[in-house]
């Protein structure tokens, strides 16, 4: 069973993580960022790190049930603004958990999904995958700062982050 108190902490260590790859990408330029790059799903740094923050915003909403989906990457041109972005989402998850119920977190109930589609689903579920899915990005990201000859420096591993 996992408690509000436990989830807090990995969302706080995911975060301290993913705010230290994106004070890392202030180094590059608005067309580094902006370089597309192959082999990468989202194929530049900008759009990895929107993809990232709009999936914890999308899940975040589908579990308070009013589905929101953010596909403006045009609307966060720069690392400060997705940085601010990152910030707000985070605090909106936070607040979340911090409010939640152990026994709610833990119990599948009926949500609404992109697509109309309707699933049984865990709370406490939905929020771990959006803490992993950090990760997965994040070494997407590690690789295309490799690529553009700044590698991020060591120490953004979870539990380290």
């Amino acid at each position: 069973m996992y408690t509000p108190e436990a989830l807090l902490d990995v969302h706080e260590r995911c975060h301290r993580s993913f705010g230290k790859l994106l004070a890392h990408c202030r180094a590059f330029t608005v067309d580094e960022i902006n370089r597309e790059l192959p082999g990468f799903g989202y194929p530049t740094i900008r759009l990895q790190l929107h993809h990232l923050i709009g999936a914890e915003d999308y899940w975040l909403s589908v579990v308070r049930g009013a589905m929101r989906v953010d596909d403006n990457d045009a609307a966060y041109p720069t690392i400060e603004s997705l940085e601010t972005w990152r910030a707000s989402v985070a605090a909106e998850t936070r607040a979340w958990l911090a409010a939640a119920d152990a026994d709610a977190l833990n119990t599948a109930r009926p949500m609404k999904t992109w697509g109309g589609g309707e699933h049984s689903l865990i709370p406490a579920h939905i929020l771990m995958r959006t803490q992993v899915h950090i990760f997965q990005h994040q070494g997407q990201v590690a690789a295309m700062c490799r690529l553009l000859g700044k590698p991020i420096p060591a120490g953004l591993d979870f539990p380290l982050g």
